[in-house]
């Protein structure tokens, strides 16, 4: 669901009102630092926001206050909200290695422990059955990053390994790969990744899925290492 609709006539961000209003606010902002819009550092103003928003202070903070707990923005005593800084090349690596060490391990105990009902939620989360084509690039690729987000969890959590599944969990390392880099590429070629991972499921191959997951990561790894080139 897209949740901002841009009203350039009065150069603000529409709010849809479906859902908490909070929550909307949260999942606007969330498409800005996602996407690059606002950009890594950068200071985010709760009254700019307002404006954008045409809402009042309390969802903005609440907002800001979820975001700050993922680690997208940093609050500064007496100074304000800031958008995080990027990750250093170095935790980029330790993000990586430690992924590899627990994620394609925990890829093939899902496999081992696949079902119908685990196989449908799966394939739900992974996003290749609901690519969406609706124009609006910033809003696709940040729900992509939380569906990526999601399905690897997903994963995790049918390994049955509740620790490795909350370490992974208090990383937030997709949202903070995923922003690294605006570009459709990024969410394409995981697509098909995704895919190969659940044709391993279905298989219910251990191997099979214990390899499509290491690819994957690799593949995600060398996908964004190029950001590094523009720091």
């Amino acid at each position: 669901m897209i949740l901002t609709r841009p009203n350039e006539s009065a150069g603000t961000t529409q709010i849809q009102r479906a859902n908490s209003l909070a929550g909307d606010v949260y999942e606007a902002i969330f498409n800005q630092l996602m996407s690059l819009k606002i950009a890594p550092g950068a200071r985010i103003t709760v009254d700019n926001l307002v404006k954008e928003f045409n809402v009042s202070h309390t969802p903005i903070r609440e907002a800001l206050g979820r975001l700050e707990g993922e680690g997208l923005v940093v609050k500064q005593h007496l100074v304000g909200y800031r958008a995080a800084p990027q990750i250093t090349r170095h935790r980029f690596d330790e993000l990586y290695e430690l992924r590899l060490l627990l994620e394609p391990a925990g890829a093939a105990k899902a496999a081992q422990a696949m079902n119908d009902e685990r196989l449908a939620i799966l394939r739900e989360a992974a996003g290749v059955m609901t690519r969406s084509d609706n124009g609006d690039e910033r809003a696709n690729y940040s729900s992509f990053a939380r569906q990526d987000a999601i399905f690897h969890d997903r994963i995790m959590e049918f390994a049955g390994n509740e620790l490795i599944r909350e370490m992974l969990t208090f990383q937030h390392t997709h949202f903070h790969i995923f922003r690294l880099m605006f570009h459709r590429r990024v969410t394409e070629e995981a697509l098909g990744e995704h895919q190969t991972l659940l044709d391993a499921f279905a298989a219910h191959d251990p191997a099979a899925a214990e390899n499509a997951m290491r690819i994957h990561i690799e593949r995600s790894r060398d996908r964004l290492l190029p950001a590094f080139d523009e720091i």
